[in-house]
């Protein structure tokens, strides 16, 4: 049997089951800390190492994957200043991918750089975190994260699937609210986690989680065996990012889909046996929605 139609029959079996118990991501966790100098990196190097084992040996669900099906994730950390001598500024990227079915190829679920992070950390420092508690700022967004991207992953294989995940997220956002560090509260900015897992279980916004499933188990896994039904399928789901658009243009989730998404669907359309009209419909469509970024559409309208 082949992976990932393996991984895709697990998928369906936890989710009738549900009972099962293991580690869930494959997690790379880089630490840069080029941008404040110094020779020692000792600090840095143990921070990383301690993430690693933060995010890839701690149980986050109830669902069991082997070590070849966890969930392929990467989480960049660039330390941009030191605030004391165990207190850092930085930004945290955040890449979640899908593998698609039938195929090695995998997709984008989530590509995002959180610029709102600042921590404490020592040298050696345990990373304890605990569902309820705000203890730490560093485990909180990387907790939160972990939920993030459990949902996302699981709405792209079941139509709302990641539901219990954004509410574990919802919980660590609930938490972090007398916290002095920002990025958690609504006041602070319309583009942060506060507003990232709101605006995924408003349901006003629920044509983005149509979205996600739509797209990645409609559309990519059906392209190996059925092209054109799996790109009909993409193609009606774009239709759900412009009613999205046509609400609320300034959405952040909406721009969160879109810049993990943008490529990927240019490269799709780009293909010179998509008629020509679905190309013309398709590039004007993402033109409107995403107007900064009408050049890079361009090219599905120049491939031949």
């Amino acid at each position: 049997m082949k992976p990932l139609k393996k991984l895709y029959l697990l998928f369906l079996a936890m989710v009738l089951c549900g009972s099962l118990s293991a580690q869930e991501f494959n997690c790379m966790i880089s630490v840069s800390s080029q941008k404040i100098g110094g020779s020692d990196t000792r600090t840095f190097e143990t921070m990383q190492a301690a993430l690693y084992e933060f995010m890839n040996n701690r149980k986050w669900s109830n669902f069991n994957f082997t070590y070849e099906e966890r969930i392929e994730a990467s989480l960049l950390l660039t330390i941009n200043d030191r605030l004391g001598s165990d207190e850092y500024k930085a930004t945290l990227n955040v890449v979640l991918r899908r593998p698609v079915f039938n195929t090695a190829y995998n997709t984008n679920l989530l590509n995002h750089i959180d610029k709102e992070f600042q921590f404490r950390y020592s040298e050696y420092q345990p990373l304890d975190f605990s569902d309820g508690t705000h203890s730490s700022n560093l485990t909180s967004v990387f907790a939160y994260y972990a939920y993030m991207m459990l949902g996302l992953y699981f709405d792209s294989f079941s139509a709302y699937g990641g539901s219990v995940y954004f509410e574990k997220a919802q919980t660590v956002v609930n938490s972090a609210q007398s916290a002095p560090e920002s990025g958690w509260k609504a006041y602070e900015s319309t583009h942060n986690r506060f507003w990232f897992v709101e605006n995924i279980q408003n349901s006003a916004n629920s044509a983005l989680r149509d979205f996600l499933y739509k797209y990645n188990r409609m559309g990519l896994d059906i392209m190996y065996d059925k092209v054109d039904q799996g790109r009909s399928a993409i193609t009606e789901s774009l239709n759900l990012l412009q009613q999205t658009y046509n609400a609320k243009p300034d959405l952040f989730l909406l721009q969160l889909v879109l810049d993990s998404k943008r490529d990927e669907i240019v490269n799709i359309y780009s293909d010179q046996k998509v008629p020509p009209i679905d190309k013309t419909n398709v590039f004007n469509l993402l033109k409107e929605i995403d107007p900064g970024n009408g050049s890079k559409y361009q090219a599905i309208l120049e491939s031949k």
